[in-house]
Protein backbone atom coordinates (compact mmCIF):
# COMPACT_ATOMS: atom_id res chain seq x y z
CA UNK A 1 0.00 0.00 0.00
CA UNK A 2 0.99 3.61 -0.36
CA UNK A 3 -0.34 7.09 0.19
CA UNK A 4 -2.92 8.05 -2.41
CA UNK A 5 -3.28 11.42 -4.07
CA UNK A 6 -6.33 13.43 -5.09
CA UNK A 7 -6.25 16.32 -7.56
CA UNK A 8 -9.04 18.88 -7.19
CA UNK A 9 -9.33 21.37 -10.03
CA UNK A 10 -11.91 23.56 -11.68
CA UNK A 11 -10.87 22.06 -15.01
CA UNK A 12 -10.94 18.35 -15.85
CA UNK A 13 -8.46 18.93 -18.68
CA UNK A 14 -6.03 20.70 -16.34
CA UNK A 15 -6.29 17.97 -13.70
CA UNK A 16 -5.86 15.17 -16.23
CA UNK A 17 -2.81 16.89 -17.76
CA UNK A 18 -1.21 17.39 -14.33
CA UNK A 19 -1.78 13.72 -13.49
CA UNK A 20 -0.38 12.64 -16.86
CA UNK A 21 2.75 14.73 -16.27
CA UNK A 22 3.19 13.36 -12.75
CA UNK A 23 2.73 9.76 -13.90
CA UNK A 24 5.67 10.26 -16.26
CA UNK A 25 7.81 10.20 -13.11
CA UNK A 26 6.61 6.64 -12.37
CA UNK A 27 7.59 4.49 -15.34
CA UNK A 28 6.33 0.99 -14.73
CA UNK A 29 4.89 1.79 -11.29
CA UNK A 30 1.32 2.30 -10.18
CA UNK A 31 0.03 4.79 -7.66
CA UNK A 32 -3.54 5.70 -6.69
CA UNK A 33 -4.27 9.17 -8.07
CA UNK A 34 -7.91 10.21 -8.23
CA UNK A 35 -9.31 13.34 -9.86
CA UNK A 36 -12.27 15.48 -8.81
CA UNK A 37 -12.47 18.20 -11.42
CA UNK A 38 -14.95 20.16 -13.44
CA UNK A 39 -18.68 19.76 -13.48
CA UNK A 40 -20.72 16.76 -14.64
CA UNK A 41 -21.62 18.60 -17.85
CA UNK A 42 -17.97 19.31 -18.69
CA UNK A 43 -17.90 22.86 -17.40
CA UNK A 44 -15.59 24.54 -14.93
CA UNK A 45 -16.19 24.03 -11.23
CA UNK A 46 -15.65 21.84 -8.21
CA UNK A 47 -17.92 19.54 -6.23
CA UNK A 48 -17.38 18.51 -2.61
CA UNK A 49 -19.18 15.19 -3.12
CA UNK A 50 -16.87 14.37 -6.04
CA UNK A 51 -13.87 15.21 -3.86
CA UNK A 52 -15.13 12.88 -1.11
CA UNK A 53 -15.60 10.12 -3.69
CA UNK A 54 -12.07 10.70 -5.04
CA UNK A 55 -10.64 10.41 -1.52
CA UNK A 56 -12.39 7.06 -1.19
CA UNK A 57 -10.91 5.90 -4.50
CA UNK A 58 -7.37 6.96 -3.57
CA UNK A 59 -7.33 5.73 0.03
CA UNK A 60 -5.70 2.35 0.49
CA UNK A 61 -5.46 2.79 4.26
CA UNK A 62 -2.16 4.70 4.29
CA UNK A 63 -3.85 8.05 3.82
CA UNK A 64 -4.44 10.61 1.12
CA UNK A 65 -2.88 13.94 0.21
CA UNK A 66 -5.25 16.31 -1.60
CA UNK A 67 -3.86 18.98 -3.92
CA UNK A 68 -6.13 21.78 -5.16
CA UNK A 69 -5.85 24.46 -7.80
CA UNK A 70 -7.50 27.59 -6.36
CA UNK A 71 -10.30 29.31 -4.51
CA UNK A 72 -13.41 27.19 -4.35
CA UNK A 73 -11.41 24.00 -4.93
CA UNK A 74 -10.05 24.55 -1.43
CA UNK A 75 -13.55 25.14 -0.08
CA UNK A 76 -14.85 22.01 -1.84
CA UNK A 77 -12.01 19.94 -0.38
CA UNK A 78 -12.70 21.28 3.11
CA UNK A 79 -16.41 20.55 2.74
CA UNK A 80 -15.64 17.04 1.44
CA UNK A 81 -13.96 16.24 4.75
CA UNK A 82 -17.35 16.61 6.43
CA UNK A 83 -18.74 13.82 4.21
CA UNK A 84 -16.07 11.33 5.29
CA UNK A 85 -16.13 8.94 8.22
CA UNK A 86 -13.91 10.03 11.10
CA UNK A 87 -11.35 7.29 10.47
CA UNK A 88 -10.97 8.26 6.80
CA UNK A 89 -10.93 11.99 7.60
CA UNK A 90 -8.06 11.41 10.03
CA UNK A 91 -5.96 10.03 7.15
CA UNK A 92 -6.49 13.00 4.80
CA UNK A 93 -4.15 15.97 4.42
CA UNK A 94 -5.25 19.03 2.46
CA UNK A 95 -2.07 20.42 1.00
CA UNK A 96 -1.36 24.11 0.30
CA UNK A 97 1.22 23.00 -2.29
CA UNK A 98 1.24 24.30 -5.86
CA UNK A 99 -0.83 21.91 -7.95
CA UNK A 100 1.59 20.84 -10.68
CA UNK A 101 4.93 21.08 -8.91
CA UNK A 102 3.49 19.71 -5.68
CA UNK A 103 1.85 16.79 -7.45
CA UNK A 104 5.04 15.77 -9.22
CA UNK A 105 7.05 15.74 -5.99
CA UNK A 106 4.27 14.01 -4.08
CA UNK A 107 3.94 11.26 -6.69
CA UNK A 108 7.64 10.51 -6.65
CA UNK A 109 7.82 10.26 -2.87
CA UNK A 110 4.51 8.41 -2.46
CA UNK A 111 5.75 5.76 -4.88
CA UNK A 112 8.58 4.95 -2.45
CA UNK A 113 6.17 4.07 0.36
CA UNK A 114 6.74 7.29 2.29
CA UNK A 115 4.25 8.36 4.96
CA UNK A 116 1.39 10.78 4.36
CA UNK A 117 3.23 13.43 6.34
CA UNK A 118 6.38 12.99 4.24
CA UNK A 119 4.42 13.10 0.98
CA UNK A 120 2.58 16.25 2.05
CA UNK A 121 5.86 17.93 3.06
CA UNK A 122 7.43 17.05 -0.30
CA UNK A 123 4.44 18.53 -2.12
CA UNK A 124 4.84 21.77 -0.18
CA UNK A 125 8.47 21.99 -1.28
CA UNK A 126 7.29 21.91 -4.90
CA UNK A 127 8.23 25.49 -5.69
CA UNK A 128 11.65 25.40 -4.02
CA UNK A 129 13.70 24.39 -7.11
CA UNK A 130 12.10 27.10 -9.25
CA UNK A 131 12.50 29.68 -6.49
CA UNK A 132 16.17 28.80 -6.01
CA UNK A 133 16.86 28.95 -9.73
CA UNK A 134 15.17 32.31 -10.22
CA UNK A 135 16.50 33.94 -7.02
Amino acid sequence: MSVGLVVVSHSRALADAAVELARQMLPGRELAIAVAAGTEDGGLGTDAAAVADAVGQADSGDGVVVLMDLGSAVLSAETALEFLDDDVRSRVTLSPAPLVEGLVGAVVLASTGASREQVAAEAERGLAPKQAHLA
